[in-house]
């Protein structure tokens, strides 16, 4: 492939990844309305799944949106269907709400969720076809986003019977593959620093509460960590995997994550962090962050 083939692939997957993202004008309300709410810090009251929110008015808008943090409901600001609720409203069910067309309240319901992880597993494979990769890895993401692109096309019927395991499976083995490689190139780069060490082994660990204020966590895996209310301002996490990791009440203020891999917007969402932050790309800064 020639070098400004490739440069446009990656432009190209870029604009796909920044464009998974959520037009609740198009949607009916499925987050408010398919999920399942349990009364706590991020909710202030308990909602069974399948039974619309209080606050979802006639027209599928919330009448406290702007004050959603303020009346108990962080959760909400947090959460990012990444476009599967337009999707499931716009192509999957033609434009037919669930008010207006009971009968298929169950199945559309049921059927948002499963289109949520699919688009989840398009946006991470779409974020590893910006990086630098090889042919063959390269090509194994492309199949496999042209895969879950199809089932994201499906009818409702055989979208409910879709194994999601098996679909996460061989997703699951080409993030691992392409984080390694990413990270192995980027520290490469790293060894020639004195007394840095690279490509640190983290995964699943429990620092909630830690003070890891300023560290150098470049190229480290972080996977499904628990970060939950630690000290990582002005922390470097570039060319860090943060696929699955909790950082709820984070602080990132001031920290670099415009290189880290796999971070997503909801993530994000959950943490606290400023201007000073940097963040990828596809991610954008939420508004309840001090801007100043």
């Amino acid at each position: 492939m020639m070098a400004h083939d490739l440069e446009l692939d990656q432009q190209m997957a870029r604009s796909y990844r920044k464009n998974l993202k959520a037009d609740c004008s198009q949607c009916f309300g499925l987050c408010c309305t398919a999920l399942n709410l349990i009364a706590s810090s991020d909710f202030a009251i308990n909602k069974p799944a399948g039974q619309p929110c209080p606050n979802l008015t006639e027209t599928f808008t919330c009448q406290i949106h702007s004050k959603l943090r303020d009346k108990g409901f962080k959760g909400c600001t947090v959460f990012d269907c990444l476009g599967a609720g337009q999707i499931v409203s716009q192509t999957t069910f033609n434009g037919r709400s669930w008010r207006e067309n009971p009968d298929i309240a169950k199945q559309m319901f049921k059927v948002f969720p499963i289109m949520e992880q699919l688009l989840e597993m398009m946006a991470f494979i779409s974020e590893a076809l910006t990086c630098e990769l090889t042919p063959s890895l390269r090509r194994e993401l492309t199949d496999k986003l042209c895969d879950l692109e199809k089932f994201t096309m499906l009818e409702a019927e055989a979208l409910e019977k879709l194994d999601l395991i098996l679909c996460r499976m061989p997703v699951s083995e080409l993030l691992v593959k392409t984080s390694l490689h990413v990270r192995s190139a980027y520290a490469r780069i790293l060894v020639k620093e004195k007394n840095k060490t690279t490509m640190d082994d983290l995964r699943g660990v429990d620092w909630a509460g830690k003070k890891m204020r300023g560290k150098d966590l470049r190229t480290a895996d972080l996977r499904g960590a628990w970060l939950i209310a630690a000290d990582l301002r002005n922390a470097d996490l570039r060319f860090a995997d943060l696929i699955g990791a909790d950082l709820r009440d984070a602080q990132l203020h001031g920290a670099d994550l415009s290189t880290s891999l796999f971070l997503t917007q909801m993530q994000i969402n959950s943490a606290h962090g400023d201007a000073k932050t940097k963040l990828p790309g596809h991610v954008q800064q939420p508004a309840h962050w001090n801007s100043k």
